[in-house]
């Protein structure tokens, strides 16, 4: 009988000795750095998002606007979440990836539109190179309508 192919990277990567082709970008395909044009003094725009719901609301705006159409990403601080609830999710989602395969898979779906899902690609059938990841995506607002399909194992998850 033939050993089934793992569908997590993670699993993946600790059976195999070399790259799977299908985790290859043709290089064609590959960013080359020697078009990208170096800046000395460039930065990732900060965003304080402090006041968002408040007198600055327009002027965050006009900054979160400003950095997608000139970097295209930006960083937050003043977020007004709390660190321990950030450290809570971090031990969280790792207790989640350290479980035995099988338990993680039974929450796997190549389908992208799902709220909720376990996958290691954008479009697992679609795509012809996988991406190097495995992510687990979660929807959460509103809370009560997202949670009951969030998954039951590790007990603290939810």
């Amino acid at each position: 009988m033939a050993t089934p192919a793992k569908l997590l990277l993670t699993d993946l990567a600790s059976s195999v000795s070399h790259v799977p082709s299908n985790y290859i970008r043709p290089i064609f395909d590959r960013p080359n750095l020697s078009d990208v044009v170096q800046i000395s003094d460039a930065s990732i725009p900060l965003i304080a998002l402090q006041g968002l719901h408040g007198p600055r609301h327009s002027h965050i705006i006009k900054q979160t606007a400003q950095a997608c159409q000139h970097h295209g990403f930006f960083q937050v601080k003043n977020h007004g979440i709390p660190e321990q609830v950030i450290n809570n999710m971090l031990r969280i989602a790792s207790e989640f990836f350290r479980l035995p395969e099988s338990e993680r898979l039974k929450n796997y779906s190549d389908d992208p539109s799902k709220t909720m899902r376990l996958s290691t690609s954008f479009n697992v059938k679609t795509e012809k190179v996988a991406n190097r990841r495995d992510f687990l995506r979660l929807h959460c607002f509103p809370l009560e309508d997202y949670v009951n399909q969030w998954p039951t194992n590790h007990p603290s998850f939810r």
